[in-house]
């Protein structure tokens, strides 16, 4: 693993394109042979499933490769497909998962199940976590969630691994994909509990709170503990605003590729030269790549930008995207659960004040919420995960979770 000194200036913003990778330093595992993914989903479009159709399991194989950080536990890993249902268009879809089970007997009780939200790891399907020994860098994760003595399940979410697209940061399909995780996790492990909590990075932060919002109306069936959210996607609608927003940042612009991607799921009108053009949108083989990969060739991209190549072309373009990007703005609802959201001071990713505005909204609603601001943390930073963790620990122990909204807002 290269160690930061080596790195070339501004390589480690490229990096923080994704929480997985910012926990990781460097993607280690990209080299690592890759486990053969799951079954695909059948390209037909099924009915969404029902009652105990979510979350069953198509199939489920054990893994064998997968990192030290979950073997020295002693536990145990099964990759499985289970059924799920689209956000977009609320057809039934199948997802591939990795389902992680602790040493030793259950407790009293069953295991408490956690599912957990990756951060980006790209838009396709060579950037399933599941194929990756590490998860895509997912198991740092993973790891002290089993030593706090949790089933955990990480879902690829849709489209990643499996037929059709990957509708990057549409919010419902991350939560239903997050909440049958759960489920397909209790179907390996017949002695998980029904109590579940989230947790999520990056997108996967926007996961986890979305799962929160729908743990009553589609997690029926589970008992709903609360969701840590760390440098959550939560609202992007001020990227781009009216065209008067301040210039995207390196890691924005490089970002913007993936963001275009996602919404065209959405939006199939999109034209993507509307907001980026030059050798952003000239090279999408490496800009649409997985996040860890090509590197070397990202590196030549960032290097060639110009202020001309990102951000709106017309006011009407500016509009619509604000518009799209509203529409997929948590909060949406009010979520079933007490949230933790945690955001570092120096995201230059996603800027701390969309958190902190989102958050805001969250608790006029009625929101319980523990809002965190880290200074001298970025996007992502792997120094919350511990406090994360300890959280979701004190839910589980019916700690009461603390509230911040009554203090006058966020920082």
């Amino acid at each position: 693993m290269t160690g930061p000194s080596r790195r070339r200036p501004g390589w480690s913003v490229l990096l923080a394109l994704t929480g997985v990778v910012a926990l990781t330093a460097c993607g280690a595992d990209a080299s690592a042979p890759s486990p053969p993914p799951a079954a695909t989903s059948s390209p037909q479009f099924p009915p969404a499933p029902t009652g105990t159709e979510r979350g069953a399991l198509t199939s489920q194989n054990p893994v064998a490769a997968i990192d030290e950080a979950i073997t020295n536990l002693g536990a145990t890993a099964t990759r499985v497909l289970y059924r799920s249902t689209s956000g977009v268009d609320g057809a039934g879809t199948e997802v591939v998962g990795t389902v992680f089970t602790p040493a030793g007997p259950a407790p009293e009780g069953g295991w408490p199940v956690v599912t957990v939200g990756h951060g980006t790891t790209g838009v396709t399907d060579d950037c399933a976590p599941s194929a990756s020994p590490t998860l895509s860098g997912t198991t740092g994760l993973v790891a002290p969630l089993l030593q706090a003595g949790y089933v955990v399940t990480v879902s690829d979410y849709q489209g990643l691994g499996t037929d059709g697209p990957h509708p990057y940061l549409e919010p419902v399909t991350a939560a239903y994909n997050l909440i049958d995780a759960v489920r397909a996790a209790r179907n390996v492990v017949p002695t998980a509990s029904t109590r579940w909590a989230a947790v999520g990075i990056s997108q996967g932060g926007q996961a986890s709170w979305a799962a929160a919002e729908h743990a009553d109306d589609y997690g029926d069936g589970l008992e709903f503990f609360g969701s840590a959210n760390l440098s959550p996607a939560a609202d992007l609608s001020a990227i781009m605003d009216d065209g008067t927003a301040a210039p995207l940042s390196l890691p924005q612009k490089m970002f913007l590729p993936y963001l275009l991607e996602g919404l065209s799921v959405l939006h199939p009108e999109l034209d993507p030269a509307d907001y980026m053009r030059g050798v952003l949108a000239d090279n999408p083989e490496v800009t649409l790549s997985c996040v860890t990969a090509r590197l070397s060739e990202k590196w030549t991209v960032a290097t060639q930008l110009t202020p001309a190549d990102t951000g709106p072309r017309t006011a009407a373009a500016a509009e619509r995207m604000n518009g799209w990007l509203e529409d997929t703005a948590l909060p949406r609802e009010r979520a079933e659960g007490p949230m933790l959201v945690v955001v570092g001071e120096r995201d230059n990713l996603i800027l701390p004040q969309w958190t902190s505005e989102a958050v805001d909204k969250a608790c006029e609603q009625g929101d319980v919420i523990e809002f965190e601001s880290r200074p001298g943390e970025g996007h992502a930073d792997g120094r919350a995960v511990p406090g994360a963790v300890q959280w979701i620990a004190d839910r589980f122990a019916g700690v009461p979770a603390p509230n911040t909204c009554g203090e006058g807002g966020t920082p």
